[in-house]
């Protein structure tokens, strides 16, 4: 109770916060039919919201690792095309013409592509 009058907790939530609450209890209704057997109904009910939370967190993770395969393989298609225009660049500065240049050219890029 405040101030004399009694109101519901969640009335006390910042705004963006009642809003994810509600929306997680909406989600945890799917299941209301198992939570409303339950001998503590309060605890199942979170229980229920938990494994909504639980799907969204695998889901995203998912998404995360399909993301992180992308950026995998531009990163590796840039680092090529990075090498090929380091290599044609040195290889015109030095104008590398012996077998043992062209190693020096190959060790100047080597190094180059560590930045």
């Amino acid at each position: 109770m405040i101030f004399g009058e009694e109101k519901d907790w969640k009335e006390l939530m910042c705004g963006e916060s009642q809003a994810e609450l509600a929306s997680l209890i909406e989600k945890a209704k799917k299941n209301r039919c198992a939570y409303m057997q339950a001998d503590d109904v309060k605890v199942a009910q979170v229980w229920c919201a938990l494994s909504e939370v639980n799907a969204d967190i695998k889901s995203i993770v998912t998404k995360i690792a399909r993301l992180e395969n992308a950026v995998k393989g531009i990163t590796a298609m840039g680092d090529i095309a990075k090498r090929q225009a380091l290599e044609t660049k040195v290889k015109d500065l030095f104008k590398a013409k012996t077998d043992k240049e062209k190693t020096q050219v190959d060790k100047i890029v080597d190094a180059l592509m560590e930045f």
